[in-house]
């Protein structure tokens, strides 16, 4: 079931501050998947998700190409899959501000003079149930009024 980032329950947002890594779904120009492990921070008000790493990497050079990007941390049976449009952003204040979120996360980044930030506009997220509000969904009334 799709849900968007307003769906996340209580311990969603914990979990996703918990030190676990996740699994970076981007697709390269061939439109085949590239999966790699990466650490990330989640930004609930902006429902940005950040990753940091080398510009030019496979999946910056993914990234830069506007598709859709998905994280997936699995811990055990919990697990949430964030989804949305991926872009890269090279400014250094932006640098800066994912270096520190990821310090709050994980540890304090090596020095990387050619880091960027991809940046996930999450849109839709998946997830177990106990991370996810099940309750009435966005827009359910107005879908059984059309009905």
């Amino acid at each position: 079931m799709a849900n968007t980032t307003t769906r996340l329950t209580t311990d969603a947002l914990a979990f996703l501050t918990e030190r676990h890594l996740a699994m970076l779904t981007t697709l390269r120009a061939d439109n085949s998947p590239h999966v790699v492990a990466v650490g990330f921070t989640f930004d609930p008000k902006t429902h940005i998700a950040r990753v940091i790493t080398s510009g030019g990497s496979q999946k910056a050079v993914n990234a830069e190409r506007g598709g859709v990007a998905v994280l997936s941390q699995v811990d055990g049976a919990r697990w949430l899959s964030l989804e949305g449009r991926a872009s890269v952003n090279s400014g250094a204040d932006a640098v800066r501000d994912a270096e520190l979120r990821y310090a709050q996360r994980y540890r304090t980044p090596r020095v990387n003079p050619r880091r960027v930030v991809i940046e996930v506009q999450v849109e839709r997220v998946l997830g177990s149930s106990e991370l996810l509000d099940r309750g009435k969904a966005p827009g359910d009334d107005a879908e059984r009024a059309a009905r």
